[in-house]
């Protein structure tokens, strides 16, 4: 596949009249431009784990982010807090101004690619190989590296299992499924109960999508979509159009929460949360709600457990321990930042102190290499990282490897795909055509 041109202008018309709101510590034009009457240098630091939904990352962030301005007294970091859906569209816009902050988070592969090779992140190689030699988790710099540059530091390392609540299955006399056929009968014994089997927010599309990526790796196997990004297989392929028809089969039996095509996953979260749904499919960076954080009550957080999306009958996906993830955000910094090399060295600092911090501090799975040996954490934290040690797969989430236009067309065909909007030889066509699109120039 072609490498794909990044049409900023096109973006920013795209996004013109989105009202973008998010929380800041300074507004101030100079403080953007790095630039202020109080003598310091202000980076400006965007960043999506907003306090109510992501409490654990909010107050970790703040924690380095003092220690880092108690450090360097010149310094001020400026920061601005967006949830995650608010931010991809934000990034858009203020890259087609040439306007991205000092430091940034970036998702990595297709998503990182054009802000990569369009000239708007930095190079970081040279960081890498001071600060950080030999520490990431194999796999993670990769993520994010073009051409053999790498462009951001890699802070989280995840994976996607289905959460449930031990106590509502017990009350049903449920096991942990091992086939697909096992789930599906858990949901029609929920159902018939009068329990919701599982939540999911359909509406941005993109936590919907784990379901669809899941039963494309169980029934064409671990590489069909990394396949389909590299143009070796297309979405038309029966097998990945059999798992979109599996995603419209559980909708028909009303596995999932009613309306979920109008939640965000945030919504959709409450619903497990509040103990409303059974079961819901997410990635480890919610490890802190179900362990750690003092926001989520003890009581509840005992009722979870986890188990691997089951093996599908038949289907060519048939490890048990291939699994949907990968690296999650990263570190960037602008190229046009006025304060690079400052700019570099907070990124640096961030990530090193995330890395050192993160698990006991926040149980958070980061990019860097791990020492569980003498760890106060959590039963679920430490299966979790024996999880990763031992996975035969970890595919890389699609609309992650996917360019940013083919991710976009991907969120809002998984919604009407939940909403029984688009068939799913439909679905696939228009995959394919917009990827046909994307290689073509």
């Amino acid at each position: 596949m072609k490498k794909k041109a990044f049409t900023w202008l096109v973006l920013l018309m795209l996004m013109a009249g989105i009202v973008l709101s998010g929380c800041s510590s300074s507004s101030s034009d100079s403080a953007s431009e790095g630039k202020s009457g109080d003598g310091k240098i202000h980076l400006k630091f965007m960043h999506d784990w907003p306090k109510g939904s992501s409490t654990a990352y909010y107050n970790l962030v703040e924690e380095i982010i003092k220690d880092y301005e108690a450090k360097h007294p010149n310094v001020q970091i400026d920061v601005e807090v967006l949830n995650p859906d608010q931010y991809r569209d934000k990034l858009k816009v203020l890259a087609a101004s040439n306007e991205l902050p000092d430091v940034g988070l970036t998702w990595s592969n297709g998503f990182a690619e054009p802000y990569a090779t369009g000239g708007q992140f930095a190079p970081l190689n040279d960081i890498i190989e001071k600060e950080f030699k030999d520490q990431f988790v194999p796999g993670t710099v990769e993520a994010y590296t073009f051409n053999g540059k790498s462009y951001a530091l890699p802070m989280e390392m995840n994976i996607t299992y289905i959460f449930y609540n031990k106590e509502i299955f017990k009350k049903y006399g449920l096991q942990e499924p091992k086939t697909f056929e096992d789930l599906k009968n858990i949901g029609k014994t929920l159902i018939k109960h009068g329990v919701i089997p599982a939540t999911v927010g359909s509406k941005d599309g993109w936590s919907a999508s784990m379901w669809f990526m899941y039963l494309a790796d169980r029934i064409g196997g671990p590489t069909i979509l990394t396949d389909v990004i590299q143009g070796k297989v297309k979405m038309s392929d029966p097998a990945i159009v059999k798992a979109a028809k599996e995603v419209q089969n559980l909708v028909d039996m009303g596995f999932f929460v009613k309306g979920n095509t109008a939640f965000s996953n945030d919504d959709a979260k409450g619903y497990f949360l509040n103990e409303k749904a059974a079961m819901f499919l997410t990635a480890t960076w919610e490890l802190p709600n179900f362990t750690t954080s003092p926001d989520v009550p003890q009581e509840f957080k005992e009722k979870v457990g986890y188990f691997k999306f089951p093996l599908y009958e038949g289907g060519k996906g048939t490890d048990i321990n291939s699994y949907v993830g990968g690296p999650g955000l990263g570190a960037f910094v602008a190229e046009n930042s006025k304060h690079k090399e400052q700019a570099k060295d907070f990124a640096a600092y961030l990530v090193k102190e995330w890395g050192k911090r993160s698990v006991e501090g926040a149980g958070i799975l980061p990019a860097t290499k791990v020492n569980t040996e003498g760890l106060n954490v959590p039963k679920m934290y430490l299966d979790v990282l024996h999880d990763i040690n031992n996975a035969t797969n970890i595919t890389t989430w699609f609309d992650t490897q996917a360019s940013p236009n083919v991710s976009e067309l991907h969120h809002d065909l998984m919604t009407a795909l939940f909403g029984k909007q688009i068939t799913p030889e439909e679905f696939a066509k228009q995959h394919d055509d917009a990827l046909a699109e994307e290689a073509n120039k």
